[in-house]
């Protein structure tokens, strides 16, 4: 009988075993996918949940077909058809939305956020060909004339510019494919994760220790290769972007020729203003705005960030030389400033 006792304890404790280690394969964990797209951008995707079989393909797969729609970079993508043919008609499901965001910031921004610009884009060096610009006045006078979304034509099927009209989605793009993957991880069920492409953010739920996104803003003032942060952000159900000067420039002649380039002078932005980070509820709508701001500059960027009511984080230089910040009201009690001063 003892015997008997013994080799039931002894099977009971072999399907305790058993259940309990499938219940921890099966229980929600962090789940880390990376890769790379749009070129060289890196893209990192955590979740907190079972592991979605498949799901890194899905990912990829995804972001190749984004940018088959909508990369200038390939000649035989949707959006390059466009600039080359001048109309067509939607075959991804990528354009529409992108179309419409894009005319909704630029009508909120004044037209200082305009997809239409790439025509000066690739003449002032930062385009597909990477040329070195030599421009004068009269060259930008005529390029200005072939710029202005307003004058961009589309409905829910198709779309027309007008004739040597250059549509360039670079400046939306990334939060865009942020917000793609995030409804793809929706999708599947999952409720707690963070998408980051090439710095643009969004996050949902909350991270493994139960707690917000912990996500760092970098200072602008120092070189790649340091990395070192401006501020830590805590972000639930929230999106960040940030845009700068500071890193994609070129220098001829003695003179730096950034990439954020005005839409209503075809001349690269000048100001005190460093970096521009963006709070809002999808990445597209923050990486737009964070362009927009780069072009406005400080004094008209927090008009446009009250009216809004919008929150972000601008660092801008003084006339002193000193770093500062300027920090809106409601992003401020999630955030960490850890060397520029707010004002």
């Amino acid at each position: 009988m003892n015997r008997k006792r013994l080799l039931l304890f002894g099977i009971g404790l072999a399907i305790t075993f058993l259940i309990v280690s499938y219940l921890r394969s099966d229980a929600p964990r962090l789940h880390h996918i990376t890769g790379q797209t749009m070129g060289t951008i890196i893209y990192n995707v955590k979740y907190i949940d079972v592991e979605v079989e498949g799901l890194g393909k899905e990912i990829s797969d995804e972001l190749i077909d984004f940018n088959q729609s909508l990369s200038t970079y390939i000649p035989d993508s949707e959006i390059s058809r466009l600039n080359a043919e001048g109309s067509f008609r939607f075959r991804s499901s990528f354009f529409l939305p992108i179309l419409e965001k894009s005319r909704e910031i630029f009508m909120k921004t004044e037209g200082t956020f305009d997809p239409s610009i790439g025509p000066l884009v690739q003449a002032w060096g930062f385009g597909p060909d990477k040329k070195m610009p030599n421009l004068d006045s009269t060259q930008v006078d005529s390029l200005m004339s072939i710029v202005g979304f307003d004058q961009v034509v589309f409905d829910s099927d198709k779309i027309t510019i007008p004739e040597n009209f250059q549509i360039d989605f670079s400046a939306i793009a990334k939060g865009y494919a942020v917000d793609i993957i995030g409804e793809l991880l929706e999708s599947k069920g999952v409720k707690n994760y963070l998408v980051e492409i090439g710095g643009e953010v969004r996050c949902r739920g909350v991270n493994e220790d139960k707690k917000p996104w912990s996500l760092g803003i970098e200072d602008p003032t120092v070189s790649s290769n340091e990395q070192r942060l401006m501020a830590v952000v805590r972000l639930k159900d929230r999106s960040l972007a940030t845009s700068g000067n500071y890193r994609n420039y070129y220098e001829r002649d003695g003179k730096i020729f950034a990439h954020i380039i005005d839409p209503r002078t075809g001349y690269t932005a000048r100001h005190n203003l460093l970096s521009a980070s963006v709070f809002a509820d999808d990445c597209m709508s923050a990486d737009a705005y964070a362009t927009a701001f780069m072009v406005l500059g400080l004094e008209y960027s927090k008009t446009i960030i009250a009216s809004l009511g919008l929150d972000a984080i601008l660092i801008y230089q003084s006339e002193d030389g000193a770093i500062k910040s300027f920090v809106s009201d409601g992003i401020r009690p999630f955030l960490e400033m850890n060397k520029a001063r707010g004002n």
